[in-house]
């Protein structure tokens, strides 16, 4: 065989992919190529075949919300599991524990991902073969690729920094040589990512034409806040003028860090936070708001906690900019669902493997939430710090947030209602698994040793005191001992409020709080907190605190970075939001806590106890790479402190 025809020919590293699952008619598009195809020519000699392809280049999506797969559930501190098959099991929960390794580096995606990149270039190198292919699909489905190759460049970039950019396939006569890629500078990977986007965006639709067979297929929305969340990634402090990574270099002398500070990337991070939220608004794309039943009228604080609880669980809710049909949350042996959910119906009380939580959150994420006043329990000077342990009994007027009659301890008391949506707590009120009209009384958790909710043994029950009942859809019934009713929902990977936080941030980190762009930096975190049923943030902390830190953009950044936290809280933000912002060290540095879960007496329950301490340091922003492959390509540099 001469050598333009091994230059033309590829080795197919994938012709049969997993078959990706999808719910509510949308099978259909996940078919994918078939075993059997041998060659590329079979693969793309119509469209059929070149559809089973491009559904492959999907099928190498992470999987979000994926206890054994996603990092930033079990990975950071904002749930905790001690059931013992997880502890052992779980790699994430094992990075959570500081027990990541470069012999074996825990949820190492290199290679899965690199293989996804080859397979999105195959098929941009052949789909313009397809002859039975109309030249305006072909333009999308390439368009649809390239985000896809540019979303795999951006998550092995969050995951490892520096990485080697696979612009396009080799051919299969290689000098050996060749193949043995440098790690590319991060503004070279960036660069790229948002090159791919741009190259995109023109061919995407501005909403799926067929929703009954292309739900989470890529639009031009998500591109364009996938694009937006590149760029403020791309400005933040762990990628722009990173001095802890200035000695990290190839082994050439190429430097793999600007240690530079470039304060014109926020700027251009405004600009495509601005664009993302235009075309999202254009699209119709708006903040969720449960629609309150005309006929069983709910009273407005069970209609806001649905607006909160929804916006996360409803699928295909108007909120949602991109959601993962690979990640599923369903409730099956092991569904994210199932253990998450609290058990309160007594007649389940011996349901085996159905609640009470295994994973939930520890008390650092109870303290997180705002008071009802919208600002943090520190700030607020209604509030005495020094009693937030003690004890206090729910009156009448409190019922649709705390058992009347019940006691608890006073943090769980005037909080926000995001607080009472996401959070299930002892003596907590749980809407829905069957009780629907808020006029009757509801169920309430009941987390304490020896109750139906309270921690059974090693492996079942919170190990916190609290659930996280975000994950939980409100439809969701305990039918019998064995049966567990659950509404499936795709994993929301982009949705409007984090892309108005976004922009917030950008604005704030470009110019202050007293910039040209002031009224849209408050607009959009405003916008958030009244969905939440707050108010603004300069009328919250007018009123409620003794300082005006929205005033500086160091007191906006910390306002900020708290509604993220809290808005996007257990859905895998946090975990990559404190590296970006380099504030790792400060949150994870610091002990795990609990309630003694293990005491029946409501004074003995609510008192701290350390479950483990954690640590963080400079190595831990990056996977190392792993020590075999750096042995095979010498011209890889490990991680610092790996």
């Amino acid at each position: 065989m001469n050598k333009m025809k091994w230059i033309k020919k590829y080795r197919l590293i994938r012709v049969s992919a997993i078959l990706l699952i999808m719910f509510n008619a949308c099978n259909e598009y996940l078919d994918v190529v078939p075993e059997g195809v041998a060659t590329i020519d079979l693969a793309f000699n119509q469209r059929d075949e070149a559809l089973k392809y491009l559904y492959t280049c999907y099928s190498y999506m992470p999987k979000h919300g994926n206890l054994a797969q996603d990092p930033a559930i079990l990975g950071g501190d904002e749930l905790i599991t001690y059931n013992e098959s997880f502890r052992f099991n779980i790699s994430a929960f094992q990075i959570a524990l500081g027990m990541q390794n470069a012999t074996a580096p825990l949820l190492d995606k290199w290679g899965s991902l690199y293989q996804g990149i080859r397979d999105c270039n195959i098929f941009l190198e052949n789909v313009g073969k397809v002859p039975d292919l109309p030249e305006w699909e072909r333009n999308q489905w390439i368009a649809e690729v390239k985000f896809l190759k540019a979303y795999y460049h951006f998550y092995l970039l969050q995951t490892y920094g520096p990485i080697p950019l696979v612009k396009e396939n080799l051919p299969v006569d290689i000098n050996i040589s060749e193949v043995k890629a440098f790690r590319d500078p991060v503004d070279s990977c960036f660069n790229y990512i948002v090159k791919l986007l741009d190259e995109a965006r023109d061919a995407l639709p501005l909403k799926v034409m067929d929703p009954a067979t292309e739900l989470g297929r890529i639009t031009l929305p998500a591109a364009l806040s996938l694009k937006a969340k590149v760029l403020v990634t791309a400005a933040s402090p762990l990628f722009n003028g990173n001095n802890d990574q200035s000695t990290l270099s190839n082994s050439d002398g190429t430097a793999l860090f600007n240690a530079t500070y470039l304060p014109e990337k926020w700027n251009t991070a405004v600009t495509a936070c601005k664009e993302a939220v235009a075309v999202c608004e254009e699209a119709g794309i708006e903040l969720y708001h449960y629609p309150s039943s005309v006929l069983t009228k709910l009273t407005d604080t069970i209609v806001t906690q649905l607006s909160l609880r929804n916006v996360f669980c409803e699928r295909w809710n108007s909120e949602i900019i991109w959601a993962n049909t690979q990640s599923i949350a369903t409730g099956g042996a092991s569904g994210l669902q199932q253990l998450a959910t609290a058990k309160l119906n007594p007649s389940f009380r011996d349901a085996p493997q159905i609640g009470p939580a295994s994973i939930c959150p520890p008390l650092k994420m109870a303290r997180l939430f705002y008071t009802q006043h919208g600002v943090p329990i520190s700030e607020d000077k209604t509030r005495n710090a020094g009693l937030l342990f003690s004890l206090r009994t729910a009156q009448a007027d409190e019922k649709l947030y705390i058992k009347s009659g019940s006691t608890t301890v006073d943090l769980h008391f005037d909080r926000e209602p995001r607080f009472y949506a996401w959070l299930g707590f002892d003596s907590g009120i749980w809407y829905g698994q069957g009780k629907t009209d808020d006029k009757l009384e509801l169920w309430s958790v009941a987390a304490k040793k020896g109750n139906i909710d309270g921690h059974i043994g090693i492996n079942n029950g919170t190990r916190t005191g609290y659930f996280c009942k975000k994950y939980v859809h409100p439809n969701n019934v305990i039918s019998s001992l064995t049966s567990y009713s659950v509404t499936p929902y795709p994993w929301p990977v982009i949705r409007l409020s984090d892309l108005y936080l976004l922009y917030a941030e950008s604005i704030n980190e470009a110019e202050g709080p007293g910039g040209a762009n002031q009224i849209e930096l408050f607009r959009c975190i405003d916008r958030v907190r009244a969905r939440a049923g707050l108010e603004g943030v300069k009328d919250s902390w007018d009123k409620y605190t003794n300082s005006v830190k929205y005033s500086t953009k160091d007191g906006m950044r910390q306002i900020i970075q708290q509604e993220r936290m809290i808005e996007l809280a257990f859905e895998g933000h946090r975990f990559w939001d404190l590296r970006r912002w380099k504030l790792a060290p400060d949150e994870y540095n610091s002990p795990v806590e609990s309630w003694s879960v293990q005491q029946y007496e409501t004074s003995n329950f609510y008192r701290p106890e350390v479950l483990y301490t954690q640590t963080f340091g400079v190595k831990d922003y990056f996977w190392p790479l792993k020590n075999s492959d750096i042995i095979n390509n010498r011209n890889l540099v490990q991680n610092i402190g790996w």
